[in-house]
């Protein structure tokens, strides 16, 4: 922690890094502001109710958007459908070999594919709005005519995802990390007093219906864990199994090259967050359909009850987990090519010791990538699953921070400073952290 301030101050004595650095804060405090404009033409109130019907999606969702959803600002549908249409678009990529020729083309082949996640953003935030406008149409202000309310709150949630994707790609271009992931990060950020505040009010109960020792025991209690927990999401993020690489001696004219030794790194944590976020989102579709075509006041079916209800009931863990494992096996497949990289190592005279070159160096790379592949998995059901079950059993909804945040904010924050040390290096050579 002491070295992540100390890499942030010595950035901010450079002049074009300190520029940068203010250019973000400056995107991230318009982005604050814009949560604070509320969306014309719909109750707040009737909102409110719809938010209370998705149950924990609702609470992701408002945790997210940095509580704008709750506020029903411009910006309720937060960066979600920039990160579904950036998703769907990675998976086209795979699928499709016309996309995947178009990545590879570099940056003119890259800003196109940036070009289609924008259409395809502007069009799944403009369905996602029609259906919250559809299950608040009762609440439509009264003093403008039907058809024009819809199109008013439809367009308004649309232009505001826009804006704040806007905001992502200027903080990309111009500032300095991830855009998108810095503002998922300010919005989690923003939440922290809320938990701390709530903290204290269990404090306070503990305190009137047990003792002053049970509730000290206790709060401290909490707090070590949030701290164990962010813990290990760190040290998982960082670690890597490391497959010694020796490269073989050859002579080109009178001198000789190779012969060293070195190691080729794997992460553990390949897939990164994006496993949740996909099985996040599938496992509450359900549950959102039926939030979003259900007024509020009207009674829901027996079997829209049941997937209303499916976020509290013990085979939903089971499914999310299930979910979760699969898509860190897919995703690490999509990001790690274990045949490329057998054959970079051979081209340039690289072999893993008591491995023989090309299939079996390939078949060794795989497996090992597969057994950090299961670790990831069950860590990430641990972290994601564990807040919850505990919040059930505990009856503490309101201290335990979600799974999911916690693993992004350790790995936008790492990500940032990896980026700013980096920059750092380039200008100086060597590290500056020594």
């Amino acid at each position: 922690m002491s070295s992540m301030f100390e890499t942030l101050r010595n950035a901010f004595k450079i002049p074009d890094l300190r520029k940068k650095m203010i250019f973000t804060i400056v995107m991230l405090i318009i982005y604050r502001i814009g949560i604070k404009v509320p969306v014309p033409g719909i109750d707040a109130a009737a909102f409110t109710a719809l938010l209370d019907r998705f149950g924990q999606l609702g609470s992701y969702l408002d945790i997210i958007s940095g509580g704008a959803f709750k506020q029903v600002s411009i910006f309720s549908l937060g960066i979600i459908p920039y990160i579904n249409a950036s998703i769907i678009m990675q998976l086209l990529t795979v699928a499709i070999p016309a996309l995947e020729r178009l990545q590879k083309e570099g940056d003119e082949g890259r800003k196109k594919i940036q070009k289609y996640v924008r259409y395809l953003t502007v069009g799944l935030a403009l369905m996602q709005a029609a259906g919250y406008w559809y299950t608040t149409r009762l609440a439509a202000a009264p003093t403008l005519p039907f058809a024009l309310n819809a199109m008013l709150v439809i367009l308004s949630f649309t232009a505001g995802t826009a804006f704040i994707m806007w905001i992502g790609e200027q903080i990309n271009e111009s500032g300095i990390g991830n855009g998108i992931s810095l503002i998922i990060f300010a919005g989690i950020v923003t939440r922290a007093p809320a938990g701390v505040m709530t903290l204290f009010q269990y404090f306070q109960a503990w305190t009137i219906t047990r003792n002053v020792i049970f509730s000290i025991l206790a709060t401290i209690g909490v707090a070590l864990l949030f701290v164990l927990v962010i813990a290990l999401v760190v040290f998982v993020h960082m670690a890597e199994r490391r497959i010694p690489v020796q490269y073989a001696k050859k002579v080109v004219g009178r001198k000789m090259y190779g012969g060293q030794s070195t190691y080729l790194p794997i992460k553990v944590n390949q897939a990164g967050v994006i496993p949740v976020i996909f099985a996040s989102s599938i496992v509450m579709l359900p549950s959102t359909l039926v939030s979003l075509f259900t007024q509020a006041g009207e009674a829901p079916g027996p079997v829209a009850q049941w997937f209303m209800d499916f976020a509290g009931n013990p085979l939903y863990y089971v499914f999310y987990a299930l979910l979760i494992i699969g898509f860190t096996f897919f995703y690490s497949m999509v990001q790690f090519n274990p045949i490329e990289i057998a054959n970079n190592l051979q081209k340039n005279g690289g072999f893993i010791p008591g491995i023989r070159p090309g299939r079996p160096t390939s078949e060794f790379i795989q497996k090992t990538s597969r057994r950090l592949s299961w670790f990831d998995a069950l860590f990430l059901v641990l972290v994601v699953l564990m807040p919850t079950l505990l919040s059930a059993v505990t009856n503490m909804s309101g201290i335990w921070f979600g799974g999911t945040a916690v693993i992004i904010l350790v790995g936008v924050a790492l990500d940032l400073v990896n980026q700013i040390e980096s920059q750092m290096v380039m200008r100086h050579y060597k590290g500056f952290l020594d």
